[in-house]
């Protein structure tokens, strides 16, 4: 199996079409910077990771749409000035559907045409209450049928290998995925996780229910014990007990913990393709080296 992607893509390519037939591929998230220093950082890992040549890249929304403007700006300045294939989350969450289509249309005069839709999280607390803006709408799916309506969109949407932290269990979480990708969703990106078998049992059960949306994995390696804890707050699902306390067992040496952390995440990765995967989706927070130390470790385990 081959890392490599084709020599030449079509011009602002549809990653759900991408991810069909160039698998697999391999894909970087980051965050809207809200400091200077913050912008420094997140511009500095764009550039070295650029030279990696990944599939896409992914600029996340904050909180209730606390870095709108933030996020559409980063995408615009990918597209317009790297050699990188961006894609910009939306959310629905505090925003009427007015200005929705505004974000949207944006989107679209800068030539971006990949889009993640989420409903995203209440902001100060992630796991309160959902309040549906008056004029907005409910669900992801009605965000990706509005993606749908306003132009030529490839369009992605969220999945849980754990479940989402407000479905009541797997099988509701499941139905609820599978109405996104019949609502229109080309793609789903994971939420992070630490388990190949918590994504391979989502896959499976997607399977058996009739859906063949490719699935690409989201992963983050451990770079640090505060990282477990933040993996847990973001993806609202319990971090693996056996590995749990492998690290518990070196959390006082940092550079054990970072060297176990690269380690796991590599090895985990090699698997999922070794399972066929249609790509890996790497959630940078903004940095360089630890990403480039899994893709470089996953790259000598994979023939060319």
């Amino acid at each position: 199996m081959s890392l490599g992607l084709p020599s030449r893509l079509p011009a602002s390519p549809a990653i759900g079409d991408l991810i069909r037939e160039c698998a697999p591929t391999f894909s970087f998230e980051f965050f809207p910077p809200k400091t200077r220093e913050g912008e420094r950082l997140l511009w500095q890992a764009i550039r070295e990771l650029e030279s990696l040549q990944p599939s896409f890249v992914s600029i996340t929304y904050g909180a209730g749409g606390t870095t709108r403007d933030t996020t559409v700006a980063v995408t615009e300045r990918v597209a317009t000035e790297t050699t990188l294939l961006p894609m910009a989350h939306l959310t629905a969450v505090n925003h009427s559907i007015a200005e929705l289509r505004n974000v949207i249309g944006r989107l679209a005069g800068a030539g971006i045409r990949n889009v993640l839709a989420v409903r995203g999280d209440p902001p100060g607390d992630p796991m309160g209450e959902w309040v549906k803006h008056p004029e907005g709408v409910l669900y992801a799916e009605d965000l990706v049928r509005l993606l749908r309506e306003s132009g030529d969109f490839s369009v992605g949407v969220a999945a849980f290998p754990y479940k989402h932290p407000r479905s009541p269990d797997i099988d509701s979480d499941t139905r609820q995925f599978i109405r996104k990708c019949r609502a229109g969703a080309d793609f789903a990106i994971t939420q992070m996780f630490f388990d190949a078998d918590d994504y391979l049992r989502l896959r499976d059960r997607v399977a058996a229910a009739g859906c063949d949306t490719p699935i690409l994995p989201g992963v983050m390696p451990v770079t640090r014990m505060a990282t477990i804890e933040r993996s847990e707050q973001l993806s609202g699902a319990p971090f693996p007990p056996a590995l749990l306390r492998r690290f518990e067992r070196i959390a006082d040496d940092e550079t054990a913990v970072r060297a176990l952390g690269i380690e796991q995440c590599s090895q985990m990765c090699a698997r999922l393709l070794d399972e066929g995967v249609p790509g890996i989706h790497f959630i940078t927070l903004n940095r360089s080296t630890a990403t480039r130390e899994v893709w470089q470790q996953l790259a000598a385990r994979v023939p060319a």
